[in-house]
């Protein structure tokens, strides 16, 4: 049997009490619509689904906040574009890190010092062959084979937001094992390599 909401703050009330029938019926009305906006702001319809599974999820998790006066479609709309602008800055934030990793490389190693690059080199494949499984397999797909984001997300069934998560815990145990300059190294080892 379908339900049908035709009253906001009836729809806001059984969304609040946990009717998976209001939830079903929300995703259904609104699904479509915020994707395709979400794909007018990312110009990617892989990015602009996780961005829509995002919010619509985290709405529900957080149900019992939502307030009975709202525009529930305003909230949606808002939500996604929240959503899209917080996942572009996490992107510029990873390509300004590595630029800015690349950049000082100069002033931190010698390329012609052959035996300390292939020291190094060695160095940064063990400690890229200890992280876990998954984080691994991430990391090499972005930095070894030059995959974006949401073609790894893709590629490993996942959303757009895992491989981030994936990609920022490689980084953070990397920087923790191993020090400035063998990290500075390691940006331009797959630099080199997924060019």
């Amino acid at each position: 049997m379908r339900y049908v909401f035709s009253n906001q703050k009836k729809l806001i009330k059984h969304l609040r009490k946990g009717n998976t029938a209001a939830y079903s019926y929300l995703v259904d009305l609104h699904y479509k619509k915020l994707c395709d906006y979400a794909s007018n702001l990312a110009r990617d319809n892989f990015k602009s689904e996780d961005i829509v599974q995002n919010v619509i999820t985290r709405m529900w998790i957080n149900r019992k906040k939502l307030s009975p006066d709202i525009s529930i479609k305003n909230y949606l709309y808002k939500s996604v574009y929240n959503e899209f602008i917080d996942q572009y800055r996490k992107e510029i934030a990873v390509t300004i890190l590595e630029k800015k990793y690349i950049e000082g490389l100069e002033t931190i190693i010698e390329i012609k010092d052959i035996p300390e690059t292939n020291k190094l080199m060695t160095l940064v494949q063990n400690e890229i062959e200890q992280l876990p499984p998954r984080c691994k397999e991430t990391f090499l797909l972005s930095k070894q084979d030059g995959l974006t984001y949401v073609e790894i997300a893709e590629y490993q069934n996942v959303s757009v937001n895992t491989v981030e998560k994936q990609m920022v815990k490689a980084f953070s145990i990397l920087r923790k094992k191993m020090k400035e300059k063998v990290m500075s190294f390691m940006f331009l080892l797959f630099n080199i390599k997924s060019s």
